[in-house]
């Protein structure tokens, strides 16, 4: 800012000048004192100057008719590639919910494209309204134990951690690594405290002293609760707990038992992983604030859970709160309990006007991050099991969430040992096949709890390294699953026999559409259908987003990577075979 705007911002606060933009006859929800008023919102060159019954005049004046005026929604915690849209497609989307803020971890395109996804990241934010806030992911990989895109250590990140845009570290989702006190962690966590960045965390089942060890390093929020006892523990603690509610998974109704006008503060929400399905059938930020109401958390109480609890916690002060000389993010509700969005100001800008978002989108250049998808000896012989016995370690699916259990079933083997499907039961093969580097690693394991009853299923999204992981019934179908997804250049693919049922191509790093979030829904849609229509894959579970989790060797109990059957309880890998 210079001397002149912020002697013009003086004088527009000041009454000296006329305001930009007027919101008046609103009832003015107000995050800070927990209060609602009724008067008006006088903006000037994209903040706030003015509130409640102070007479300003103004180049623009919106009569809100009574309405209520809240701070603009932020999500805590989300990877926008897990939406399967670009930034700028994102942002399409979630603004017209009253979302202004995203505090984004772009780890999933850094395990692909290491620095330069990052980068493609914050190129792109900037062709969207939505205000991103990058991390600086943590964990690429995600542990020693997997095959990812890219290796990103301390001396890597230091470029780009002091990026106005970047607040910290991403969730640190290697805790054994911190509390064990590895050399390469403390440097990533010295370069942070270096910096003046914070830290995000990602802790599941982390208690007692162990908890307290990475606490200790700095970190300062949590994703990963699923109890009311693991959310008390860490906010007394000092830690913030991010309640999540996204497409795959569904802690909010848990967690908020737990909250209360004392501990509030420390709470915040997210919705981490969140498809363009969910968003536009059910909302974002809109839809979690519905579900807290409904739950009998007070409505201001919740709006501070999605605005001003979230920018206190990683330290962006200019916005989260109707107040002087805070961001203009700004949003007009109906009502406290639907939070139907009727208008969204973003930096005093009219951006969205009952569910259409009015800016014009131009993409970002999307080169550096093509061309992802690079197999070498894949064939269907290594799809092949060499069991001896039959009694096998399974991944067994949880549902409402990406946590699995560890299950010992007996199955069926052809002579040469390979496994053999059966209808009855409820247990497929699963492989995931690295797709970075050409090393032909496979990884072969069985899932139960999918449902799978014929064809196969190939996604090239697989968190956190995001590999091909694909299940299916039969080698063949597998293999020609895997085969088209390699063609694509990465996607998703459901094939029936021999024959591909529905296709997705995701060209950016194999993880993201170029489509509008609307055209993508339409196509998930057809593959979901087909999926447990014509594939059989369980009603209750979402077909391709809890596949994707099946690689995630960070979240208990059993997954699996291109290096096998990796349990997390033991954090090291364990036979297939008992």
């Amino acid at each position: 800012m210079t001397k002149t705007e912020l002697k013009n911002l003086i004088d527009a606060a000041a009454g000296r000048r006329r305001a930009d933009l007027v919101i008046t006859n609103c009832k003015i929800v107000n995050v800070l004192s927990g209060e609602i008023s009724a008067g008006s919102v006088a903006v000037f060159d994209g903040k706030i100057i003015g509130m409640g019954t102070d007479d300003y005049d103004a180049e623009k004046i919106f009569d809100a008719d009574g309405k209520f005026l809240a701070p603009g929604f932020i999500d805590a915690h989300i990877h926008i590639e897990s939406s399967y849209v670009s930034p700028e497609q994102l942002g399409r989307i979630v603004v017209p919910r009253g979302t202004t803020s995203i505090v984004a971890d772009p780890h999933e395109i850094a395990n692909v494209c290491g620095l330069n996804g990052i980068r493609y990241i914050l190129d792109a934010s900037k062709h969207t309204k939505l205000n991103v806030v990058c991390a600086m992911p943590s964990c690429v990989p995600a542990t020693p134990f997997e095959d990812a895109g890219a290796i990103i250590e301390a001396a890597d990140m230091a470029e780009l951690i002091v990026d106005e845009n970047i607040f910290g570290l991403g969730e640190f989702m290697n805790a054994p690594g911190i509390i064990n006190c590895d050399d390469k962690v403390l440097d990533k966590i010295l370069l942070a405290h270096n910096c003046g960045k914070l830290i995000d965390g990602h802790a599941p089942k982390l208690t007692g002293k162990d908890l307290n060890a990475y606490l200790s390093a700095g970190v300062g929020g949590d994703h990963e609760c699923t109890t009311v006892e693991e959310m008390h523990e860490r906010i007394e603690k000092g830690m913030y707990v991010l309640i999540r509610e996204g497409s795959a998974c569904h802690n909010l109704k848990t967690l908020v038992k737990g909250v209360t006008p004392a501990n509030s503060r420390f709470v915040v929400l997210c919705s981490d992983d969140c498809q363009p399905k969910t968003i536009l059938e059910l909302g974002h930020m809109d839809k979690n604030l519905r579900m807290c109401v409904a739950e009998g958390i007070d409505p201001i109480i919740a709006i501070q859970m999605a605005t001003v609890n979230v920018a206190d916690s990683i330290g962006i002060y200019d916005r989260g709160a109707i107040k002087i000389g805070a961001r203009a993010d700004l949003v007009l509700l109906d009502d406290l309990k639907n939070f139907r969005v009727e208008k969204v100001w973003i930096g005093g800008e009219l951006v969205a006007d009952n569910g259409k978002y009015l800016p014009e989108i131009i993409p970002a250049d999307i080169s550096t991050v093509r061309g992802s998808v690079k197999v070498k000896n894949f064939s269907v012989d290594r799809l092949k099991m060499n069991l001896t016995g039959g009694k096998v370690n399974v991944i067994g699916i949880e549902p409402g969430g990406v946590v699995t259990k560890k299950i010992v079933a007996q199955v069926n083997h052809d002579s040469s040992g390979d496994f053999v499907f059966d209808p009855d039961r409820d247990i497929c093969k699963i492989v995931v096949v690295e797709r970075h580097h050409e090393t032909g690693k496979i990884g072969l394991g069985l899932l139960n709890g999918y449902g799978i009853q014929r064809g196969a299923v190939a996604v090239s999204v697989a968190h956190d390294s995001h590999n091909i992981i694909a299940a299916g019934v039969s080698n063949e179908e597998i293999f020609r699953a895997v085969d088209e997804l390699i063609k694509l250049e990465g996607g998703m693919v459901l094939v029936n026999g021999g024959e591909v049922i529905a296709s997705i191509p995701l060209p950016i790093a194999g993880l993201m559409s170029t489509l509008s979030g609307e055209e993508l829904k339409n196509q998930l849609d057809e593959l979901h259908d087909k999926a447990h229509k014509v594939l059989g894959i369980s009603v209750d579970v979402e077909p391709v987003m809890t596949l994707t989790f099946m690689s995630l060797p960070v979240i208990p109990e059993l997954k699996l990577t291109a290096r096998g059957l990796f349990d997390y309880s033991k954090f090291d890998f364990v036979d297939l075979e008992v």
